[in-house]
């Protein structure tokens, strides 16, 4: 339960489809993002995260493929849950690129940009026996989630605001 070292392709793999989007959308922000009034603590859980996941997704072995079993499932849920995510970057990116379309859902999933990462990474670390990548994920979670759903509350009380 606590992980072989080694390194993970799948690990790199879910790191790929992970930051290629996010580098697509530096250029492609919805207007008005700002991170200035983020919770400093929520950040700082979200910045370690951030760092704890993608160690972990590159250094354990368990990541990677190995014999079917039952086990396996996770692994293919966790890449359905990726795809999900993709899903959701295609919709933003082909969207007017507004705050809205930024914290939107999927499926009934709240903020998904933010969400289905996590839920992939959590469920890799399931797949794997990984108990590191699951506390990264926890700890990537209350910090990503929190700050995405932090924005999506400002923004509807602004838009509650104005009517």
């Amino acid at each position: 339960m606590t992980g072989n070292f080694g390194f993970s392709y799948i690990g790199m793999v879910f790191l790929i489809l992970l930051f290629i989007p996010n580098i697509i959308w530096t250029k492609n922000m919805p207007q008005g993002y700002s991170t200035e009034q983020e919770n400093k603590i929520l950040l700082f859980f979200e910045r370690t995260g951030e760092v704890l996941t993608s160690c972990c997704a590159l250094i354990f072995s368990d990541f990677n493929l190995h014999q079917r079993n039952a086990w396996s499932w996770w692994l293919i849920a966790a890449f359905l849950v990726m795809a999900m995510y993709e899903l959701w970057w295609i919709r933003y990116f082909r969207s007017s690129r507004k705050l809205t379309d930024f914290y939107s859902s999927l499926f009934g999933i709240p903020v998904a940009g933010a969400t289905l990462p996590v839920i992939a990474f959590l469920l890799l670390g399931i797949y794997g026996k990984v108990v590191w990548m699951i506390i990264a994920t926890v700890i990537l979670g209350i910090g990503h989630i929190g700050i995405h759903m932090q924005h999506r509350k400002e923004l509807e009380m602004l838009s509650a605001a104005r009517r």
